[in-house]
């Protein structure tokens, strides 16, 4: 009940924080190179329209390998309309990943031969009845020995999909799980912040390290309101040497 209790003092002076930092929310899109889209993945899915394809764009720009993995997927789901089925397939596989070890070391093993990783993986895929969009990236994966990133690729994946819906992600961090009622609250107050046109995800994450309080990560800001925060600083104002000649 005590915990509840410093939740409950914490949420509305996280509501007048939040409303008093409201976040500018530019919106980065950019094309990704045709070098990075393979034929595989998007062969299947050619519009059979005589019109002129509408050219898709990635609703951000994510850098690095995993992000061009990401990005060149994201395309061809898109194109192919089965962008939600392929996040719930790299969702699945990386759940799957978690729960085996097994798995999960022969993804990283790169002395296994490429085409016993590519013919592991068409039999995973099968059992598990992919898309064929998905099963085709990866065996990309497999023959390039880019396995081991599936994780970092299937979150910068949910990256995209969650931008193309409009949905921004916010994590909340408490002791406990927040009571709906003060969910709910701080959900529409971070609705209020990014206005009409977006939608609040809302990721409650338990953490007793932190003692109490909140920690609320909401686009490229963290509002720390945490007692192990407070009481960190508190400790450093206390070592710091007064100045008497101030006094």
């Amino acid at each position: 009940m005590a915990m509840a209790g410093r939740i409950r003092y914490t949420l509305p002076l996280f509501h007048r924080l939040l409303r008093a930092n409201s976040l500018s929310a530019h919106t980065h899109r950019s094309t990704l190179p045709q070098t990075l889209i393979w034929p595989d993945l998007s062969k299947n899915y050619s519009t059979a329209s005589p019109k002129k394809e509408e050219k898709v764009k990635v609703p951000l720009a994510l850098f690095g390998g995993s992000g061009n993995y990401a990005s060149a997927l994201y395309l061809a789901a898109v194109k192919g309309n089965i962008m939600d089925k392929v996040e719930s397939e790299l969702v699945d596989l990386v759940q799957a990943s978690k729960r085996s070890q097994l798995f999960s070391q022969f993804t990283k093993d790169l002395s296994v031969p490429a085409e016993t990783r590519v013919k592991a993986i068409n039999g995973i895929c099968g059992q598990a009845k992919f898309s064929d969009l998905t099963k085709n990236f990866l065996v990309i994966l497999a023959e390039n020995g880019r396995l081991k990133y599936i994780e970092s690729i299937a979150k910068r994946f949910v990256e995209l999909t969650m931008a193309h819906k409009g949905e921004v992600k916010a994590t909340v961090t408490s002791v406990i799980p927040l009571p709906p009622q003060e969910e709910k609250e701080l959900k529409e107050t971070l609705q209020e912040i990014i206005g009409q046109g977006k939608q609040v995800k809302l990721e409650q994450k338990i953490d007793p390290s932190i003692l109490g309080g909140l920690v609320v990560e909401f686009g490229q800001k963290v509002f720390d309101m945490s007692i192990k925060t407070r009481a960190r600083q508190m400790e450093r104002f206390l070592r710091e040497p007064i100045n008497f000649d101030s006094l």
